[in-house]
């Protein structure tokens, strides 16, 4: 399947779907969005050009690709539309009752060629494909958000899954300006969740024990780690600083780590208290107009290095 000319489908208009839609549409794909809501569908536009006035003000596009970028995603209300696309990428809730709806019909509706995607960030490929006619054509690509500023797309087969379809799902995951990593097998969570919890689990022991306040976590992770690993991953780190001493630490850190679920009675207290984030205002953090903006000051430098 050659990525050039290929025509794109998304289904799903979230923050997901629409960043996905428009990083294809920014690489020259015409992209057919759908959606069953209306109000949904009719925001697409206005979602795809604030993450391309995010992409024009960190200096990374011009207005001219962006407008180019905008003529290329089509909105339709009847999936049909999604039958031309070759690479279809499903970005709707987390429901399996749901994907397997659309799965049921989209089989009917796809190419014997076509490919089709779930962004799925938990359910597992041979989980999701049962309705598939044809589950060899059938890969998961998760998406990491937003997908203009985390380049990451974890590309996880099923076991039915023909190699040549994991191999240009990652071709064109790259073609598009994302990092694309082939799982050699499906894992719970992938690699990334897998590795964010694990960590997120240690921040919440950390905090439940009273040794560092929410602040103070996120300030030794925003000034250490999350410089070092973007620079190399933690494989990477463990080398050049030598295995041997990481061991001799590891041997004695390791076994007062956290290895318990009972850290997300944090999250649950703060849940049931209505403070579930920025949505809502406020949650291990009160998010002000001033920490808001802030994080989007920290986002346009990540940006703008590309």
């Amino acid at each position: 399947m050659a990525t050039q000319d290929l025509v794109i489908g998304v289904v799903g208009t979230g923050l997901m779907g629409v960043g996905i839609a428009t990083q294809a549409a920014l690489h020259g794909h015409r992209t057919i969005v759908h959606d069953v809501d209306p109000a949904r569908l009719a925001s697409v536009a206005s979602k795809a050009q604030a993450v391309l006035d995010e992409l024009i003000d960190a200096g990374r596009i011009d207005a001219a690709a962006a407008q180019a970028a905008l003529g290329r995603i089509e909105t339709h209300a009847q999936l049909d539309a999604i039958g031309a696309a070759r690479f279809v990428i499903e970005a709707v809730p987390e429901v399996l009752e749901l994907k397997h709806r659309l799965y049921a019909t989209l089989t009917g509706l796809l190419a014997d060629d076509a490919i089709l995607a779930s962004n799925t960030s938990g359910f597992p490929p041979d989980q999701l494909a049962t309705p598939l006619r044809a589950p060899e054509r059938f890969v998961i690509a998760h998406f990491w958000n937003p997908p203009h500023l985390i380049p990451l797309v974890e590309v996880v087969p099923g076991s039915a899954t023909a190699p040549e379809v994991t191999q240009q799902s990652a071709a064109l995951m790259n073609a598009i300006g994302m990092e694309a990593v082939v799982l050699a097998k499906a894992i719970p969570g992938f690699v990334g969740n897998r590795l964010q919890f694990a960590l997120l689990r240690e921040a919440l022991n950390i905090v439940r024990s009273g040794a560092a306040s929410p602040e103070v976590v996120d300030r030794v992770m925003k000034a250490s780690l999350g410089r070092r690993w973007g620079i190399v991953g933690p494989f990477e780190s463990a080398d050049m600083g030598g295995l041997d001493t990481l061991l001799d630490v590891g041997t004695h850190l390791l076994p007062q780590l956290a290895k318990d679920e009972d850290v997300l009675e944090l999250m649950r207290e703060q849940v049931d208290a209505g403070r579930v984030g920025v949505r809502s205002g406020a949650g291990f953090h009160d998010w002000d107009e001033a920490r808001i903006a802030r994080v989007r000051e920290r986002r346009k430098q990540v940006i703008s290095r590309g």
